[in-house]
């Protein structure tokens, strides 16, 4: 952030502020981040059974905000030099040092998101995200700034800060749509909803059912509830040895997942009467 300020205060140019004001953003996403990292490793408690996870939403949230308004302050700044372009100074040495900083920018991204896939965080990879975005965004500012030193057309400079704000618009929107599809419970995405529905596949050729199948995510935390339909005249013993087998593959086939399951007879009508969110009433 200071290497892109220092840049933005040598050259006046617009798009490396708005360079700079994204780098300012990453800033703040990164130290909401922590302390949202922090809330979501604690154990459960009396009060939150669960686990925390969900406060990995709140960073991602909270970044798709300051996203929003640095966008907004980008094209506050870039529309009055759109109907009054200025000068750039010192171009070449603010070119070179925004260089450095989006190298250390794409250094930072890479490792965020190799401790994003192992962790499972969706905070770390929205920070990485977000950071790869600003390292593609340097690269546009730093190519158009040296195309304005080269021909002088200086309208060029407020049209790349135009770009820049609408494309971290977009980014934001993106962000916080995330952070809000996940503290709505949303269910796995298709790729995972169809490992579940493979890992199942071989008991429904044994015969045994599957219905009210449901599946959310906290954050790296899984959950999936359903109900395992068996014949009646099995022992308790042997429903729960299936049910068992079955949690431990999924175990096997997807990380951080807490399965709940429910045993029903499969001759039972009543067994299908309570396959909503809400046990029908008799």
């Amino acid at each position: 952030m200071a290497l892109k300020t220092w840049a933005w205060n040598l050259t006046g140019s617009v798009g490396l502020l708005s360079d700079a004001l994204e780098s300012l953003v990453n800033l703040g996403g990164a130290l909401m981040a922590l302390m949202m990292l922090w809330l979501a490793a604690q154990p459960p408690d009396a009060g939150h059974e669960y686990g925390h996870g969900k406060a990995e939403y709140f960073a991602s949230g909270f970044e798709g905000l300051l996203i929003f308004l640095a966008g907004g302050l980008i094209l506050v700044a870039a529309v009055p030099r759109l109907l009054n372009p200025q000068a750039l100074e010192q171009t070449g040495l603010g070119l070179a040092i925004s260089t450095v900083a989006s190298v250390i920018n794409l250094v930072v991204s890479r490792v965020l998101m190799a401790a994003g896939r192992r962790h499972q965080s969706v905070t770390l990879d929205a920070d990485a995200r977000h950071l790869m975005t600003d390292v593609w965004t340097s690269a546009g500012v730093i190519a158009g700034v040296a195309l304005v030193a080269v021909t002088g057309w200086l309208i060029l400079d407020p049209l790349l800060a135009v770009a820049v704000a609408l494309h971290i618009l977009w980014a934001g929107w993106k962000l916080a749509s995330e952070a809000v599809s996940g503290l709505m419970d949303a269910s796995w995405p298709d790729q995972e909803r169809q490992v579940l529905e493979k890992a199942l596949e071989p008991y429904r050729t044994k015969g045994i059912g599957f219905h009210a199948l449901r599946t959310r995510r906290a954050a790296a935390r899984r959950f999936a509830s359903f109900h395992v339909l068996v014949p009646g005249a099995w022992t308790v013993q042997r429903g729960h040895d299936l049910l068992e087998e079955i949690e431990a593959a999924l175990a096997r086939e997807l990380p951080n997942v807490t399965v709940f399951t429910h045993l029903e007879p499969i001759e039972d009508p009543a067994s299908y009467e309570d396959m909503g969110l809400d046990r029908e009433s008799a």
